[in-house]
């Protein structure tokens, strides 16, 4: 318990400061605000266009899909309020030196790289996703159990660190690239397969994206457990499961990628 409130005010520090940064370039966090927004917004007039040539992808009608994308902006953006800037600066604290410093702290080092910067703007735009998804359930005539919202809930959170576990692994890169940003927004960009329907993709495709990186599992699972569309176990037991086997496999690779650095100063 110690050691738990211990990282816990230290995780305050960090949340503190990250307030103190947006609070004083307000401008910029504005518009990254709008822009989002509008990022958004686009994704859901694709929708009109999607269904004004078909009725229905698969078994997902046109609300259903207004509510997975509001998941998916709703993962995404948590994801980036908690840890996409983080991942996408470790190649700096590499190249820079900053590293050093943060491997003398007497704390854990992977705790510093993961969540000393928290974006606010993320949590903004994650509420109106949640808008969107009330609206959309609304559409649809739910009324989601309290054992669905907290399994869709627990979900989004596997989503999330799902994310977190196969971008940081890519940006650990950077210890034999120095900079890994290209990769790491390049696996960014896959997130808008995750606002797609599963049933939508065939083949080869859907087996890379369900199996080796996960993203039509993350979105689409959750919404289902929401929407009462799964049948089985299996989905979410899947998603559980690939979600523990690559944040092992995180750990494992990050502990070796920090043996291999050798400071900046050699």
């Amino acid at each position: 318990m110690k050691q738990l409130t211990r990282y816990l005010s230290l995780y305050a520090a960090l949340w503190k400061t990250s307030v103190t940064r947006e609070m004083s370039f307000k401008g910029n966090f504005i518009l990254w605000i709008v822009v989002e927004l509008l990022w958004f917004g686009l994704q859901l007039c694709f929708v009109s266009v999607l269904y004004s040539q078909t009725k229905t992808i698969g078994t997902w009608t046109p609300w259903e899909y207004v509510l997975l994308i509001g998941a998916s902006n709703f993962i995404q953006q948590l994801y980036q309020a908690f840890f996409l800037t983080n991942c996408t600066n470790l190649s700096e604290l590499v190249r820079t030196g900053k590293m050093d410093f943060l491997l003398l702290l007497p704390v854990n080092t992977r705790f510093l790289v993961s969540l000393r910067v928290v974006d606010l703007g993320g949590f903004v735009n994650a509420l109106f996703a949640v808008c969107v998804m009330v609206f959309a359930a609304g559409k649809l005539h739910l009324h989601p159990t309290v054992g669905q919202l907290t399994g869709f809930a627990a979900l989004c959170g596997v989503g999330i660190l799902l994310h977190y576990s196969l971008m940081f692994i890519l940006a650990t890169v950077c210890f034999w690239t120095v900079r890994a940003q290209g990769i790491v927004w390049g696996y960014y960009q896959l997130f808008n397969i995750a606002r797609m329907p599963d049933e939508a993709f065939r083949g080869a495709f859907k087996a890379v994206f369900t199996f080796a990186l996960p993203v039509l599992l993350v979105s689409n699972v959750p919404v289902r457990v929401l929407a009462d569309k799964i049948t089985a176990p299996s989905a979410w037991l899947l998603l559980l499961g690939i979600g523990a086997v690559w944040a092992v496999i995180s750990e494992m690779f990050w502990r070796y990628s920090v043996r291999r650095y050798t400071s900046a100063s050699s």
